[in-house]
């Protein structure tokens, strides 16, 4: 998962953002509402943990403002020290996946993380055959098959295309592409993005007959949506 931190004390955040890391999550800390409200209209997460009491803002008109701007319900767990039953009620209410109540402990905090995580995702697949009509995946040959004939793609192209087909219907960054695909952090062109994504799009006919629509958009990523047909 992709994970956006927003924590505004300094050793609280450096601490989860080194469990996260020694979890293998990729994220990026943020110490103030405004910072991470900007980085996630151009971004996309997979969860988003929120302290309650930010310098600029409380974490449930983040959780508000989440729900209204992201095109899907992503997961948010918040991590505060506000302990009461009312508060805790009031934002599993809201709309909140999961609450802990620091001080943070470890184990716990990456547990709660990877069981929202799987409650949302589900455990990723590794074996047989994954269906996005009329395409087959096959997981472990690692090709697509479209009606009964496999598309000619290069081992960076499959993996491409089978990241947005698990990821469909959202707005997906090209950072969190280039992430979650090539497994690079700042620094490397997004054009590479643009490049594989054109030749995806081609090689899986993803056009004006297709079921499925490969969406570029402006300044942001991509998003692969099935479409009803005319």
């Amino acid at each position: 998962m992709r994970i956006a931190l927003v924590e505004d004390d300094t050793h609280v955040g450096q601490l989860e953002s080194l469990w996260l890391e020694e979890a293998g999550f990729q994220h990026q800390l943020f110490v103030d509402g405004a910072s991470f409200q900007k980085a996630a209209s151009r971004e996309s997460f997979d969860l988003v943990i929120l302290d309650w009491m930010l310098p600029d803002t409380n974490g449930d008109d983040l959780l508000a403002w989440l729900r209204q701007h992201y095109d899907w319900r992503v997961p948010v767990v918040f991590v505060t020290a506000r302990d009461s039953e009312e508060d805790i009620v009031r934002m599993l209410s809201l709309g909140a996946d999961d609450y802990i109540v620091k001080p943070v402990r470890r184990g716990e905090f990456l547990a709660r993380i990877q069981a929202v995580g799987r409650r949302v995702f589900g455990e990723p697949e590794t074996k047989g055959t994954l269906s996005f009509p009329p395409f087959a995946i096959d997981l472990v040959a690692r090709t697509i098959v479209v009606d009964d004939q496999p598309v000619d793609l290069t081992q960076k192209e499959f993996e491409l295309a089978l990241f947005m087909f698990r990821n469909a219907g959202r707005l997906i960054s090209r950072t969190h592409i280039l992430e979650s695909v090539w497994g690079h952090r700042g620094g490397f062109p997004t054009r590479t993005v643009d490049t594989h994504m054109s030749r995806v799009r081609a090689k899986l006919g993803f056009g004006q007959d297709s079921p499925w629509r490969l969406q570029s958009i402006y300044n942001h990523g991509y998003r692969l949506e099935r479409v009803e047909s005319a």
